[in-house]
């Protein structure tokens, strides 16, 4: 029993690890998570977050850039020590403002770096979307007397229109921050609010429709082809003699008289009965 236990266990563990990935994004910022691909290029370039908050008789303003596709570009107007080093995908530095003195960047952390990066991805449900999650290295923590490896969490959810990344928390180890937009969408699913546009059906019908007309001109035409062939050779006809079956097609003009007749004849007698009248005596 303890062994048919770990066996299950050692499924579900395997499921979870399916369901997951990590990678990075390829050259063009695609990923896939299983069987459902995500098209990240609408996103791709640099990108800045922040949030300010008050410590008097200063204030803290938290300013996140990240680039989900790459490394961040260097700022060029800006000190290399106010910034974080070269292979950086996502940077968080704090800035202490105090009324009557100039700015002081008290710390610049490398919140993802290629070094540590290990890019791991999975599928959320609800509300629909992806969850991104980067690596970076330790930093020195204010609480501990242990550097603090670093983690930067996206959660971009499906939606029809592009709004602005959020910053919602930072707790000295984990960075956090919210988006919507279509690229949370993964590939031919409908986005959040809408019906999916049922055009592929629609195209595959038509091509079905337009197969079977085809073929039916292909057997039309290789039926009178191989009957005329046929005839020819057999019988030594020409002309109108090497129709296969020329009573029968005679005749058809004739046969679809008569049916619409007849039907136009039943549709007439069925409208009379319907009225009313006086009947003789």
């Amino acid at each position: 029993m303890i062994l048919r236990h770990r066996e299950v266990s050692s499924i579900w563990l395997l499921l979870l690890f399916i369901s997951a990935t990590s990678s990075q994004p390829d050259a063009e910022c695609h990923i896939s998570i299983g069987d459902n691909k995500y098209d990240f290029s609408a996103l791709a370039g640099d990108h800045t977050v922040s949030r300010t908050r008050s410590l008097p008789p200063t204030s803290m303003t938290d300013t996140l850039r990240f680039n989900i596709c790459k490394e961040l570009s260097p700022l060029e107007d800006v000190d290399s020590s106010d910034q974080c080093s070269s292979g950086t995908w996502v940077c968080l530095s704090k800035t202490n403002t105090k009324k009557g003195e100039s700015d002081r960047v008290v710390a610049v952390i490398p919140m993802a770096h290629k070094s540590e990066l290990r890019a791991e991805y999975n599928a959320l449900q609800s509300p629909r979307g992806v969850e991104m999650t980067l690596h970076g290295p330790p930093y020195p923590s204010s609480t501990s007397s242990e550097p603090t490896p670093q983690v930067f969490v996206l959660n971009l959810f499906c939606a029809t229109e592009m709004s602005e990344p959020e910053f919602k928390s930072y707790d000295g180890n984990r960075a956090v921050v919210e988006w919507s937009a279509p690229s949370g969408c993964n590939f031919g699913a409908p986005t959040e609010g809408g019906e999916k546009t049922p055009e592929k059906d629609v195209e595959a019908v038509g091509s079905g429709i337009g197969w079977f007309f085809l073929l039916l001109l292909i057997a039309f035409a290789s039926y009178f082809a191989l009957g005329a062939y046929y005839n020819y050779t057999t019988y030594g006809a020409t002309g109108v003699d090497l129709i296969p079956h020329r009573d029968f097609w005679r005749e058809v003009p004739y046969m679809l008289r008569d049916v619409v007749s007849h039907l136009c004849s039943s549709f007439q007698s069925r409208h009379s009965s319907n009225r009313g009248g006086y009947i003789s005596v």
